[in-house]
């Protein structure tokens, strides 16, 4: 039995599932925080009406560039805690996608206390 190659057609990933890929591995590092000292919660940054606001998606071909926007606690490394965000995000995107990611460049736009973050999560 020969196998035959199976032309379906073409598969497009919106840059918006990229981005909400990106930003749920970013959630999963330990010291990127869910809330934001300005009193607007973690949920307002990073809501379902703009879920991709800290991920901005350069697509081009098969590979994906990502710059990402991150909250950190108070205390962490911070220096750390951007490289785990860095290999994370690199990692699903590629292994949920199956596109190359060459760079993911984080920026740390804050960093709040722990206690902070919990206060505005029950608000």
């Amino acid at each position: 039995m020969s196998e035959d190659k199976i032309t379906n057609g073409q598969i497009q990933i919106a840059d918006e599932v990229i981005g909400v890929i990106a930003v749920t591995a970013a959630l999963e590092v330990d010291g990127v925080t869910e809330g934001a000292g300005s009193g607007k919660g973690f949920v307002e940054f990073f809501g379902k009406k703009s879920q991709t606001k800290c991920a901005k998606v350069d697509s081009d071909g098969d590979e994906v560039v990502l710059d990402m926007e991150i909250i950190v606690n108070f205390g962490t490394k911070v220096q750390v805690v951007a490289e785990e965000v860095q290999k994370r995000v690199k990692n699903a995107v590629e292994t949920m996608t199956g596109l190359s990611v060459p760079v993911v460049n984080v920026a740390v736009a804050g960093i709040v206390k722990e206690k902070t973050a919990k206060a505005d999560e029950e608000e």
